[in-house]
C-alpha cells in the first residue's frame, strides 16, 4: 500500500525519458509505484500537482512533487544511495552524458521515429506537440530529415561503442552500470521500441554496443504496483512537504526564501510554474505552492535547462 513515502511515478510506457526512471528503479532493487498518465493533455490529475508543468515523468513522494528526469534521479540517489549511480565516482560526467544523451542524441532520434512514422500518428498528438514544442509537427519535414538524423545517429552510437572499448569492462565507466549508460541507453530503447528496422541497420556495424544494450535490458524495473492519479492526488493532500529548506547565499540573481518565483524549461515544454522559493542549491529549486483542496505542495526542478525569475 503506497504511503506518504513511496515512490510515485507518472508517466506513459512509451516514454523513453520515464524509461530512464523505471531502469534506475530496477538497478537499485527499489519498490515503486506506478501511475499512468495520458501522453497528450489534458491531464486534469497530474496538473494540479506540478502547477503546469506538463512534460513527462513526475515524480511524487507525498506530497513533493519533482519535475525532470534531471532532479528525479538526484532525488532517487539522495534517498537511496546505495547501490549508486556512480559506481566509479563518475557523477559529474554521468551528469554530462546525460544532458547530451536527453538532447543532441533525443533530437537526432526524434526525425528517424516520426519521419518513418509520421502516417501513424494521430492528429491530437501532433497538435499536442506542437503546444508543446511552439513549432510545427510537420513530419513530412522529419522525412526530409531523417537521412541526415540517421548520420547523426550513428555518430552518437559510434562514441558509446569507443567509450565502452576504452573501459574494459561491461559498462560505459568499468564493470559495475551507472547513470551514465541508462542515460545513453534511453535513445537506443526509443529508436527500437518505435521503429525496429531503423534500429537493426544503424546497429549493425556496432557490435559491442548491441551485447550493452541487452544487459542494460536485463537490468529490469524493480518491483512495481499500480496506483490511479486520483489516488496519488488524493496522498498528496493528506501528505505534508518535507523538503529541504534554505536559500543558497550564493544565489546568482539574488533570490530569497520566500521570495515569488517563476521556474519553466529552457528548451520545449515552457509553462511557467509560479510559488515560494522554499530551497534552492546550483542543482535544485523547489517552490511551495497552496492548492485548493490540496494544501501545501511543493515542486521540485533541476537548475541545468531551467529558467529562474522572480515573479
Amino acid at each position: 500500500m503506497a504511503d506518504a513515502d513511496s515512490l510515485i511515478l507518472h508517466h506513459f510506457n512509451a516514454s523513453p525519458f520515464s524509461e530512464k526512471i523505471r531502469l534506475v528503479m530496477g538497478l537499485k532493487g527499489l519498490n515503486w509505484v506506478s501511475v499512468v498518465i495520458p501522453s497528450i493533455m489534458p491531464k486534469p490529475d497530474l496538473t494540479p500537482l506540478t502547477g503546469g508543468y506538463r512534460r513527462t515523468p513526475v515524480l511524487q513522494i507525498g506530497a513533493d512533487i519533482y519535475c525532470d528526469t534531471q532532479l528525479i534521479l538526484r532525488e532517487i540517489e539522495r534517498r537511496h544511495p546505495s547501490p549508486t549511480l556512480y559506481p566509479n565516482g563518475e557523477a559529474g560526467l554521468s551528469w554530462m552524458i546525460a544532458m547530451w544523451a536527453d538532447r543532441a542524441f533525443f533530437q537526432a532520434s526524434v526525425p528517424i521515429i516520426f519521419g518513418a512514422e509520421g502516417f501513424n500518428v494521430p492528429e491530437a498528438f501532433k497538435r499536442d506537440r506542437e503546444q508543446l514544442s511552439g513549432r510545427p509537427f510537420d513530419t513530412e519535414q522529419m522525412r526530409a530529415a531523417s537521412p541526415m538524423m540517421r548520420d547523426q545517429w550513428r555518430g552518437h552510437v559510434a562514441w558509446v561503442e569507443e567509450a565502452l572499448e576504452a573501459s574494459k569492462g561491461d559498462w560505459l565507466f568499468g564493470d559495475k552500470p551507472g547513470l551514465g549508460d541508462i542515460s545513453a541507453y534511453m535513445n537506443f530503447w526509443f529508436l527500437r521500441n518505435a521503429y525496429r528496422p531503423s534500429y537493426d541497420s544503424l546497429m549493425a556495424p556496432f557490435e559491442t554496443a548491441r551485447d550493452w544494450v541487452e544487459r542494460v535490458d536485463d537490468i529490469g524495473h524493480g518491483t512495481v504496483e499500480t496506483m490511479t492519479s486520483q489516488e496519488a492526488v488524493a496522498l498528496a493532500g493528506q501528505s505534508t512537504p518535507i523538503a529541504r529548506t534554505g536559500v543558497d547565499e550564493q544565489e546568482p540573481q539574488g533570490l530569497r526564501e520566500g521570495n515569488f518565483v517563476s521556474v519553466s524549461p529552457d528548451d520545449y515544454g515552457r509553462d511557467p510554474v509560479t510559488g515560494k522559493l522554499v530551497f534552492s542549491d546550483a542543482s535544485e529549486i523547489a517552490l511551495e505552492r497552496d492548492v485548493p483542496g490540496l494544501g501545501t505542495l511543493v515542486v521540485h526542478f533541476p537548475r541545468v535547462g531551467y529558467t529562474a525569475r522572480r515573479s
